[in-house]
């Protein structure tokens, strides 16, 4: 029982990560898709940056972002690609991008992710070729597994099965899925076969092993798989809820780390993120804790292959690593690590024996704040001046960093994707309706002038609720966004309900607008 309650509390741990950004429906379509071209991504929900040279794929909340010109313009792939769908996960290989999405479902009264399959395109994002998620026949109940025939509990439905991860070696895509595990296809995704992984008593499995484990999701929680990182044709790992896996035979036989069965172990056995440091070859796992008393949040490290591993920024929910390299691709003489969390930003110059935070990120252009701890990606390229830039995704906007001297000095760029205001005169709030719970509201004016502005806002009965800014100097001919969190000056959540803002401006009549709170 214990596992069983253990499975669903890691779904539903990752439900509510990813609820912000899980689509509505999908459609399988073959042929021509539209796109638009943009100054900015499609979505502030940034989940998942594909970055290689000049080329960026950003998975966001609301389809595909694409960059050739370092984020100088974006090619969005929207609702007449996806379908009104997030895009969970973006990647390129051999001249081919491979997206894939989900959308949300209720049930019991929680909102759950449902795949709902992938797309590549061949052709730079002219067209797609569509692939349904894929899942288990009510009759794939035995795995061939060397000798062994092994019970299988199929995975048949979408739901708690969805793509989080893409990778790649010789002629095969790798992805894991959640609840449907982890799979590979060798024929451009037509067909899929499962990989088994050891279950939560067994460290490891090999073909002529004798088994008599059965391959559940619901009782295993090393059968739910979040990351895959290839490191070649033969050596792979999978982190799941229940561990790390390590293959050097192609996925064929498996050994599992843990935080209890090693000496110098990770710290904790849901594995969310994994990376590799081209520099020193080193492995770099987001490891949190799934369920063991001893077990922590952190970042764990490995420098051997993972037999040892050592633990940094302990009590971080680490997202996603990046890493700056100094020298020539082959030929480096050095690295820094980046490490995106659930509470900022951290890079580190000694291979994380000390970090250091990102500051508070403010557009150098148009000084507005991103106004989020929460990053769910990052990666760093370098650009042709030999300039880094640090790409950074988060719950509330994408981040461009060009970094020119090091240890955070720069030009900062937040793109906010968000409708043009029509004139001086015009102001609105997004998203809206809003709830205060998973997001903030956003205030979008402009000024002619410089002056000192005072935004309030106030209930159906135009009670005084909440003063935002007050006499706050703004700059002239710029447009500028405010936040509001949904609470009172109490420092209290409203409750749900239509509620006015007012913008006053010296040098101009009050803006009005309306917000609504939907929890």
């Amino acid at each position: 029982m214990k596992k069983i309650l253990s499975f669903f509390a890691i779904l539903l741990i990752g439900s509510n990560l990813a609820a912000q950004s899980l689509p509505d429906d999908y459609n399988i379509n073959g042929g021509r898709l539209s796109k638009t071209a943009d100054l900015n991504p499609i979505s502030n929900t940034i989940e998942k940056i594909f970055l290689k040279d000049n080329l960026i794929l950003l998975a966001t909340s609301k389809g595909m972002s694409k960059s050739t010109d370092y984020g100088n313009t974006w090619t969005n792939y929207g609702s007449s690609v996806f379908n009104e769908e997030s895009v969970s996960a973006a990647a390129f290989n051999n001249g081919i991008i491979w997206v894939s999405t989900w959308h949300p479902q209720t049930f019991d009264g929680s909102v759950i992710g449902v795949g709902s399959g992938l797309k590549y395109s061949t052709d730079n994002g002219t067209t797609w070729t569509d692939i349904a998620q894929p899942m288990d026949a009510r009759t794939d109940t035995i795995t061939i597994y060397g000798s062994n025939r092994i019970k299988t509990n199929p995975t048949t439905v979408p739901q708690h099965n969805f793509v989080y991860n893409i990778a790649f070696t010789k002629n095969t895509i790798w992805i894991v899925s959640r609840a449907g595990g982890l799979r590979k296809s060798t024929d451009m995704g037509k067909s899929w076969q499962k990989i088994l992984l050891p279950p939560d008593n067994l460290n490891s499995i090999k073909p002529s092993d004798q088994l008599t484990f059965k391959y559940d999701p619901a009782a295993n929680l090393n059968h739910i798989a979040f990351t895959i990182l290839a490191l070649n044709d033969s050596v792979l790992f999978a982190g799941t809820a229940g561990g790390l896996n390590k293959t050097t035979d192609g996925g064929v036989s498996w050994t599992k780390m843990t935080h209890v069965n090693q000496t110098n172990s990770i710290s904790g056995n849901y594995i969310w993120a994994l990376a590799k440091n081209e520099y020193d070859n080193s492995i770099w796992a987001a490891t949190w804790k799934a369920e063991g008393q001893s077990e922590f949040w952190a970042v764990s490290v490995s420098s051997d292959g993972g037999k040892n591993w050592t633990n940094y920024l302990s009590g971080e929910r680490a997202r996603d690593f990046g890493f700056k390299y100094f020298g020539t691709s082959g030929n480096y003489t050095g690295s820094e690590i980046f490490v995106s969390s659930e509470s900022g930003v951290y890079r580190s110059a000694n291979n994380g024996v000390t970090w250091t935070a990102a500051p508070q990120i403010i557009d150098n252009n148009t000084n507005i704040s991103l106004n989020t701890n929460k990053f769910y990606a990052v990666e760093v390229g370098r650009r042709p001046d030999n300039s880094t830039d640090v790409w950074l995704g988060s719950d509330n906007g994408l981040v461009r960093f060009n970094e020119t001297t090091g240890n955070w000095t720069g030009n900062w760029k937040i793109y906010m994707a968000s409708e043009k205001l029509e004139s001086l005169s015009s102001t609105y709030a997004f998203p809206n309706p809003f709830s205060p719970a998973t997001e903030q509201v956003k205030i979008k004016y402009q000024t002619s002038n410089a002056s000192n502005v005072t935004i309030r806002i106030f209930d159906f009965g135009m009670n005084l609720i909440r003063t935002i800014i007050q006499n706050a100097p703004r700059s002239a001919n710029s447009e500028h966004i405010e936040y509001w969190d949904g609470k009172s000056e109490s420092g209290k959540t409203v409750p749900n309900g239509v509620y006015f803002y007012r913008i006053d401006n010296a040098s101009s009549q009050p803006l009005f607008g309306k917000i609504m709170v939907m929890m």
